[in-house]
């Protein structure tokens, strides 16, 4: 039986990993065993151990690693401790997850990569967009329908005003788009026209290096929440709405019809709905079956590395 801790009880923490793990608990009861939850409030550890089911609670990280002979830990904590916790965990030899965008700057994330490559123990990245059900199909779907020209995201917000949005939100859809294109060879970036005082709007542009092009629309204060995805081609497209907007679910045309549509019901489990489910069965199943988590902190980086390029090009263009 695997053993898993769990590092930090935020609200991200709940609903991206305590869940679904306690989820996949529930369905395999005798493949895990949620060994420890650890965070500084003990009383919000306490809290994870009696709605979760984690079997022991800690104030302390390194208290926890000590006792509890864990196979695998899951860190979710602030950008600016990602690398850090990361590298103590890769260098005790646990397999983990850590979250994006593995650092609160570059140096940070290089110094997890290059931590993650010398010393050779399992991680793997929480991008649970690469996980979603609906992404997913969609893609397969394109695969049979022709050769992709262009993909699209609209990444809408309300009243996100933070200064890393484009290097700590935006890595959600640069990333998705590099699992739906591939490697980005180039971009460029375009600030919006803004009224006085306004937040920044951007447009940024993508070229892959199978000649895909593709394009992220940056809103941070668009008055709601959405990411849609479109994928498309000579004579069809895909279009999925997940995991956020007003009617998740992908929908593909072709020859000028609609070919399928997929809309998510509403009494499904927001962390099926987003990956969490399947990127935390993913781990587990690596896990138990002695593979190699996917994705890894090397298949990631490219996609940190170019939003951090991003947010620096932007800060360039704004000093000018």
């Amino acid at each position: 039986m695997i053993r898993l801790g769990l590092i930090g009880c935020g609200a991200h923490s709940a609903s991206g990993h305590a869940i679904p793990l306690a989820r996949y608990k529930a369905a395999h009861p005798d493949e895990i065993l949620l060994a420890a939850v650890c965070d500084l409030q003990i009383e919000r550890a306490l809290d994870f151990s009696r709605k979760y089911g984690f079997l022991a609670a800690y104030r302390n990280v390194d208290d926890m690693l000590k006792q509890e002979n864990l196979d695998g830990c899951i860190a979710v904590v602030p950008p600016e401790n990602i690398s850090e916790l990361g590298i103590k965990l890769l260098n005790i030899g646990i397999p983990c997850v850590v979250e994006k965008p593995l650092g609160a700057s570059l140096a940070e994330a290089q110094a997890l990569r290059d931590s993650a490559a010398a010393t050779k123990t399992s991680t793997m990245v929480s991008v649970n967009r690469r996980f979603m059900p609906s992404l997913n199909r969609a893609i397969e779907w394109t695969h049979n329908a022709g050769t992709l020209r262009y993909v699209h995201c609209t990444l809408a917000r309300h009243a996100r005003q933070e200064p890393e949005f484009l290097w700590a939100t935006v890595v959600h859809a640069v990333d998705a788009l590099r699992h739906i294109g591939g490697e980005v060879v180039a971009f460029d970036l375009r600030t919006l026209k803004t009224p006085g005082g306004a937040t920044a709007w951007y447009a940024l542009d993508l070229q892959f290096e199978n000649g895909i092009s593709g394009r992220v629309d940056v809103l941070p204060t668009a008055g709601m929440v959405e990411e849609t995805y479109n994928l498309f081609g000579d004579g069809f497209r895909a279009s999925v709405t997940c995991p956020f907007g007003p009617q998740l679910g992908w929908r593909c045309f072709q020859d000028g019809r609609l070919i399928q549509a997929e809309i998510v019901a509403a009494e499904t489990p927001e962390d099926v709905v987003d990956g969490c489910y399947d990127e935390a069965a993913a781990f587990i199943r690596a896990l138990t079956g002695g593979g190699t988590p996917k994705p890894s902190i090397a298949d990631i980086f490219p996609s940190v590395e170019l939003c951090f390029a991003i947010a620096r090009t932007a800060n360039a263009g704004a000093a000018t």
